[in-house]
């Protein structure tokens, strides 16, 4: 198991390897702008400099073979990375604690359904992004309104996918709870709560992902430290190798997510048909 475990992550590995080999080639046969594409190993030294205060980074540098600094040194990426985290945890347990009773009396009830899907459905194909002047106006600027956009986006996914589950249980299971007596209140409990798991669980996946996109697009515009933030800064003074950074430390911190969110899903789902123990 856990070799097999370790070829999957060596085969999953040889895409990117070969694509930054491929970069690092065209960007050291000097194809392409460095001021406009970067090569890996410059991201690389940025990443550190973004990562490690300036003390611990000069020792690195010297100890690396580096000369004389020729670029700012920040520190500032575990900081940032932590706000933006979070600002994803809150807006989604937000997000998701608001989605899930909705969802489930929305799916249970055909009166809870019919009052507010029509609402529902008429906000969900409104982007969060168009809310960022409202949220502006509302909560003016700092984590307030990047929390309002986050949840906004998480709960659209969570609550679709919790009533697509309770309405999609299987009518055995119903029927086979109602001849052995069971009350509604079982029946939910019991039957239909637990079937409906997997889809909640993989609305709550898309949803974290959802937010995890919301998030930067919010720190661009309504905070001042955030990932979001620091690459529009880079931007703005054209460190192209300051934003490729930032956009690897995003992907590697959703990367971290999905395969949390992966993990607990196969343990709330061990006894899911299908999945190994």
């Amino acid at each position: 198991m856990v070799k097999r475990r370790w070829q999957d992550i060596a085969i999953g590995l040889v895409v990117p390897v070969v694509a930054i080999a491929i970069w690092q080639w065209v960007a050291g046969m000097g194809w392409v702008n460095e001021n406009i594409l970067p090569s890996p190993l410059h991201v690389w030294r940025k990443w550190v400099a973004y990562l490690l205060p300036m003390q611990d980074f000069a020792t690195w540098h010297e100890a690396n073979g580096g000369g004389k600094l020729a670029w700012m040194v920040s520190g500032e990426l575990i900081t940032d990375a932590l706000g933006s985290l979070y600002r994803v945890i809150v807006g989604f347990l937000v997000g998701a604690g608001l989605a899930l009773p909705i969802g489930l009396s929305m799916g249970a009830s055909r009166v809870a359904y019919a009052w507010l899907n029509p609402l529902f459905q008429l906000l969900r194909p409104i982007p969060p992004i168009a809310y960022i002047p409202l949220s502006i106006l509302w909560f003016g600027l700092g984590n307030p309104p990047a929390i309002f956009l986050i949840a906004l986006g998480a709960f659209f996914p969570v609550l679709m996918n919790t009533i697509a589950g309770v309405r999609q249980v299987d009518g055995i299971y119903l029927r086979a709870a109602r001849n052995l007596g069971a009350s509604g209140a079982t029946m939910f409990l019991r039957v239909i709560l637990p079937a409906s798991v997997p889809y909640i669980l993989t609305g709550m996946r898309i949803g974290i992902g959802t937010a995890f996109i919301v998030v930067i697009v919010s720190e661009m515009i309504a905070v001042n430290n955030g990932l979001g933030f620091r690459i529009l800064e880079a931007r703005e003074y054209f460190w192209s190798d300051k934003i490729i950074a930032g956009m690897i430390t995003i992907g590697l911190l959703g990367l971290a997510i999905d395969a949390g969110m992966n993990k607990l899903n196969n343990y709330l789902l061990r006894w899911h048909r299908g999945l190994e123990h």
